[in-house]
């Protein structure tokens, strides 16, 4: 079958999301992609969506979408690619029209190669033979971890001496939290640095309740660590983003924030919070996580793939 294949535009947004609704559906059994996400993807600043997006047409139906920015300035380059599974045929334009762009975008910021990721459910729509033959490999599983919620079980936890909670209210704080991530993530898989501004659109930062974003501290380290959770998913309410300092961990900081997101939540009226951990985080994340009743949603390897 010929496909009609078109870089993306922000009006797309709607199409794009529906397709994807019907990916998670066959992945995961329910639809949890919401359309303002689709469009903070679409406006991510480093995508110029008529070199990096692509749209696969069957007649007027979307069948495949591709998407690719590229965060580091060198060799690493990021694609998302989503494909219905009965139009593989589609899914290989797309993929092989990403490969060849992000080695350009890798070429034009002087490296002599790309190192591409895709993350991808562990049951993907895609068929996974299409990587393994053009040298992709899995590199790292990630889980996306969920818990129950009420507001009878889950309230604020009491702070103990010398530890101090406050949300993240002033502009200065924003900046902390940011210095706070930069810091605590820095040690972890395929971390890539931000500065202030482009971490702001990472976080959907226009469309982000900043009430949801704490910043834990001690009277002997200052500020320690941070939690960022969002209340914009239909599905569940959403903990993007947990971290403390690696000379403040092991006082209880990280579990204090938890159960603080997971109050919170429910006192909102939401029935279940969502968080994404990397199965081989050498903090002791997973672990923090089922000791405070979270289980397995579903789980998304992380595909990698060295172009040259």
């Amino acid at each position: 079958m010929s496909y009609v294949l078109r870089p993306a535009t922000l009006a797309d947004a709607p199409a794009v999301t529906e397709l994807l609704n019907a990916v998670d559906l066959i992945e995961i059994g329910r639809p949890e992609t919401d359309l303002h996400t689709v469009e903070a993807d679409l406006k991510h600043p480093e995508t110029d969506l008529e070199r990096d997006s692509w749209l696969a047409f069957a007649g007027d139906r979307l069948v495949a979408y591709g998407l690719l920015w590229d965060e580091s300035g060198g060799e690493r380059v990021d694609i998302d690619h989503y494909v219905l599974p009965d139009r593989q045929d589609a899914g290989r334009l797309v993929l092989e029209a990403m490969e060849a762009r992000a080695l350009e975008r890798a070429r034009e910021n002087g490296a002599g190669r790309a190192v591409v990721h895709l993350h991808l459910n562990i049951a993907p729509t895609l068929d996974t033979s299409l990587l393994t033959e053009r040298g992709w490999s899995v590199v790292r599983r990630y889980h996306v971890l969920r818990r129950a919620v009420d507001p009878a079980g889950d309230r604020a936890p009491a702070l103990p001496a010398g530890v101090r909670l406050r949300p993240c209210a002033t502009e200065a704080d924003r900046g902390r939290v940011h210095e706070l991530y930069q810091a605590t993530f820095a040690e972890h898989f395929d971390f890539q640095p931000r500065g202030y501004e482009q971490w702001l659109h990472d976080v959907d930062a226009e469309g982000l309740d900043w009430s949801l974003v704490w910043i834990v501290g001690t009277d002997e380290l200052g500020d320690a660590g941070f939690l960022l959770a969002r209340d914009d998913r239909e599905a569940m309410g959403w903990i993007r983003s947990l971290g403390v300092l690696r000379e403040a961990r092991g006082r209880g900081l990280a579990g204090l924030l938890l159960r603080h997101a997971f109050a919170a939540f429910a006192a909102r009226g939401r029935d279940t919070v969502g968080l994404g951990v990397d199965t081989s985080n050498a903090t002791g994340a997973p672990e923090l996580y089922a000791r405070n009743g979270m289980g397995v949603h579903y789980a998304v390897d992380t595909w990698e793939a060295v172009l040259r």
